[in-house]
């Protein structure tokens, strides 16, 4: 029999704050965390300078020097995500989080940037003075997921997901399908990433950047007819994932259930989304989740402000939900933050759907003619009243991830 799936704690760091209700009241006032980036003014031949980096953030005490010299910002912001979650769930000193019967599936596009590019000047400077007993550790794309572990004591399996734009969401779908079979009884899922001009000029080099420097409130500008690209983001956000019954025998608080997930891939293009695929993805979180299209309330939109990424995936969209679907982009205010966005934008659509309150998207003034027709959310954002979300991320070598929560009664 499965096991049914539920989200006992949540937590992240972003470029909006660190907790929903910080938030949330940016989210209303229709506020953006991208900015102009004063220390990337002398790169030549980089046509952005724009990015949305994490707002600043105090850690406690008991990150000293021995718990975080194995940590580069990207583990550190997916530990102290974790460390928020496990405190809403109620967890940090439960007994479970050591035994076994806790896992860890924690995503990031890579390592931290400074160690990978120490490694990288090795053979040309011919020394390895700049590296230590820790630079390894804190360049390995599952960094996130061994400094969780190690930090909590966490002895149950590790699933490490490294699949760019989805590494977060296909982390929070193999934490689900783990408990869902009665493998572990509780997950800490989630996804994580560090601001780094590498990752920044590699998009610009793709043309795919915004380079509206002089307004960075501007963009990006999801489904618009005036987008111009992507803005890069960071951060860290995590979902505590327990099976049903645990939750319910220890009285825990329960914020929504995992109900459905779908991954797939293109097999077609390293980075031309295929819409096909796309749909095909959604409709197979439906038949996991045994629900009918005309369930879902709302779709959570990868909505990357990119040309070919915004008209595949409205016309994705309609193809699976018509034109009446209510949808909106978070990375409109967020900027993409890559390995993390599938977690952050998880999260924050299972507080809206709590609140009854959806966020526009930001910056949609004009739709492009060439995005399908939805029911795109704009203005002041839209009170809905709504027992299933879906949340979905399409990433470079066409992985595609489709999650399905539900909004918690029982």
């Amino acid at each position: 029999m499965a096991h049914r799936v539920v989200v006992t704690g949540m937590g992240g760091l972003t470029a909006l704050g660190h907790d929903w209700a910080s938030i949330a009241e940016r989210l209303r006032a229709r506020r953006s965390g991208v900015r102009r980036m004063p220390h990337w003014a002398d790169v030549t031949a980089m046509n952005t300078r724009l990015a949305a980096p994490v707002a600043d953030y105090e850690l406690p005490a008991h990150y000293n020097r021995k718990r975080t010299r194995s940590m580069g910002p990207v583990a550190l912001m997916s530990t102290r995500a974790t460390e928020l979650a496990l405190n809403d769930a109620g967890l940090l000193d439960d007994p479970v989080l050591t035994n076994g019967r806790t896992g860890i599936a924690y995503g990031a596009c890579a390592g931290s940037a400074r160690d990978v590019v120490a490694f990288g000047l090795l053979g040309a400077r011919r020394s390895l003075l700049s590296i230590n007993s820790s630079s390894y550790v804190r360049m390995m794309s599952h960094t996130g997921a061994v400094n969780i572990s190690v930090f909590f004591g966490i002895t149950g399996r590790t699933i490490p997901s490294t699949s760019a734009c989805t590494s977060g969401s296909q982390a929070i779908g193999f934490a689900y399908e783990a408990i869902q079979a009665g493998k572990q009884t509780v997950m800490v899922a989630g996804g994580g990433e560090e601001l780094s001009i590498g990752t920044t000029g590699a998009f610009d080099r793709l043309f795919a950047t915004s380079t509206r420097n002089g307004a960075p409130e501007t963009t990006p500008r999801p489904f618009d007819r005036d987008r111009d690209g992507l803005v890069v983001g960071e951060g860290a956000a995590t979902l505590i994932l327990e099976d049903l019954e645990h939750a319910r025998a220890r009285g825990a608080t329960i914020h929504a259930e995992v109900v459905g997930f779908g991954t797939n891939t293109d097999g077609a293009h390293i980075t031309q989304p295929q819409m096909q695929s796309m749909a095909a993805v959604m409709r197979l979180a439906l038949e996991d989740a045994a629900l009918h299209p005309d369930a879902i309330g709302y779709v959570s939109a990868h909505g990357t402000a990119t040309e070919r990424g915004d008209e595949a995936e409205a016309t994705a969209t309609n193809d699976v939900f018509g034109s009446h679907m209510p949808i909106s982009s978070l990375k409109s205010y967020f900027g993409h933050s890559l390995g993390a966005c599938g977690s952050l934008e998880a999260w924050l659509a299972i507080e809206m759907m709590r609140e009854q309150w959806f966020a526009p998207t930001l910056n949609l003034e004009h739709l492009d003619p060439a995005c399908a027709q939805l029911d795109y959310i704009t203005g002041d954002g839209r009170e809905l009243d709504i027992e299933y979300f879906m949340s979905n991320n399409f990433a470079f070598g066409g992985i595609n991830t489709s999650l399905i929560f539900r909004r918690w009664s029982d």
